[in-house]
């Protein structure tokens, strides 16, 4: 069959290289175009474009699709199918048209849960026992399409949103060549997505990690771990922002008021609107990551004060 993949971060890398890995006849990448990184602001390649290009594989990073000029590159590759992972745009009517196969996604949810650009940070965010990936052809909504295959699984205890999309990228990527293998033989049936149980996973804010010590320990907690890597959960003091990295329940309330330290003595304790969290990884604005015992020693909390 041959392939179209459009894609961009790690996540669609891993889904790139499995095809190639399986003997597809990938005929081209399509990417978002290189971004500026780091203090010097230096054009770094996305992941798939440099897989891509260390495979010979021709890579394309058009600024958009809406003027309808990528259809020459279409016309020019011919694609059987259009492999879409993480890609960063909605696809326009004559590209979903386009292929025999139509366009094919993977997307991090079991959908029609947790439809658009963040569904494994707002599974653990809300606490999820279990997550999960599927596959389905794309028409013009947002991660609205006929389901074709998906694979349920745990989210393990303490797992980052970042590690669980690790997980996610090659459990992904073994279901989108089952996919792939069943489409040509004509043995996947297309399920149309139930609307009513439609739920949305929309774009993550640096704002979002702000955490609010009225919510439970479990609420924020959870918070804490969907929002690695990025943006982080926060909390804010005199000194600066403190980003949590690192905690642990204490179902027991203290008696103070939530937001309050309850022990500060080579451990960070803090009451929160229902049990307490010990914080054991944190880091202060312009200093690095450390164990609340060391960043103890140069922050002094005390018993009873309020954050």
């Amino acid at each position: 069959m041959k392939i179209m993949f459009m894609g961009t971060p790690d996540f669609a890398q891993v889904n790139l290289q499995r095809l190639v890995e399986c003997g597809h006849e990938v005929c081209c990448a399509v990417s978002q175009p290189d971004k500026p990184h780091g203090r010097k602001m230096e054009l770094l390649m996305p992941p798939v474009k440099e897989y891509a290009l260390s495979k010979d594989i021709p890579v394309y990073q058009p600024e958009t699709l809406k003027d309808g000029a990528f259809n020459k590159v279409l016309e020019k590759y011919q694609p059987e199918v259009i492999v879409v992972v993480a890609y960063g745009k909605l696809l326009p009517k004559y590209v979903l048209n386009f292929p025999k196969y139509g366009c094919i996604n993977v997307h991090g949810s079991l959908l029609p849960k947790y439809r658009g650009s963040a569904p494994v940070q707002w599974s653990v965010i809300n606490g999820d026992k279990q997550a999960g990936v599927t596959t389905m052809y794309m028409n013009e909504g947002m991660d609205t399409g006929d389901i074709l295959l998906q694979k349920a699984f745990d989210i393990k205890y303490h797992e980052t949103s970042g590690m669980l999309m690790e997980r996610m990228a090659n459990i992904g990527a073994e279901l989108l060549t089952e996919t792939l293998e069943k489409l040509e033989k004509g043995q996947v049936q297309p399920v149309p997505q139930k609307e009513e149980e439609a739920t949305k996973a929309p774009m993550l804010t640096k704002e979002l990690g702000k955490i609010n010590w009225n919510d439970s320990a479990d609420k924020i907690e959870n918070l804490v771990y969907g929002l690695q890597p990025w943006p982080t959960a926060f909390f804010e003091t005199e000194k600066g922002t403190v980003k949590v990295f690192e905690t642990r329940i204490i179902k027991e309330n203290s008696g103070f008021k939530p937001g309050c330290v309850t022990v500060a003595d080579n451990t960070l304790v803090i009451q929160t609107g229902n049990g307490q969290l010990e914080i054991n990884q944190l880091q202060l604005q312009g200093k690095k990551r450390m164990a609340a015992a060391d960043f103890l020693r140069g922050n002094k909390f005390e018993r009873g004060q309020t954050l």
